[in-house]
């Protein structure tokens, strides 16, 4: 297995109003990975806490993100602002992003509730608005944008 990270410190960002983004890690040397929103998913640990399999988010032509919800947070006792230690690989990648990557994405984010309080015909579009979306940098931001959404109908 080749380790984007391995036993490196890292910061846990804090970024209000992002969302699901708002806390988040960036890890170094990632912009040449290439792949669609939900085929690039990475595994290991945040502070020997256990990471099974986690989206791996591309920003234009920055390094990646990983999104830090907060039962990692509270997993590790950790806020924005602190220092983490942080162990990545890149999973297998696939090519196009399935229904059940994007629910699984909204139960990691937290907002699959949300998701699941809409109409049937409501979920439908917003699982077709995502699929459809040909770049991997639009797709993201459709991702993000419903994420932000659903998170706020959760207040």
């Amino acid at each position: 297995m080749e380790y984007l990270v391995k036993d490196e410190i890292l910061e846990l960002k804090y970024e209000h109003g992002k969302g699901a983004w708002t806390y988040h890690i960036q890890i170094p040397n990632t912009k040449h990975i290439v792949g669609k929103w939900g085929s690039m998913k990475v595994a290991g640990t945040i502070d020997n806490y256990k990471i099974e399999s986690i989206n791996l988010a591309k920003l234009g032509d920055e390094d990646k993100l990983i999104s830090i919800n907060e039962k990692i947070r509270k997993a590790i006792n950790k806020s924005g602002g602190d220092k983490v230690t942080v162990t990545l690989y890149l999973l297998t990648t696939k090519e196009q992003i399935t229904e059940k990557e994007i629910l699984e994405t909204f139960k990691e984010e937290g907002v699959l509730k949300a998701f699941k309080k809409l109409t049937n015909e409501e979920q439908k579009e917003i699982i077709g608005k995502i699929a459809s979306t040909k770049s991997e940098d639009k797709q993201t931001k459709v991702i993000l944008k419903f994420i932000d959404q659903l998170s706020k109908s959760n207040d």
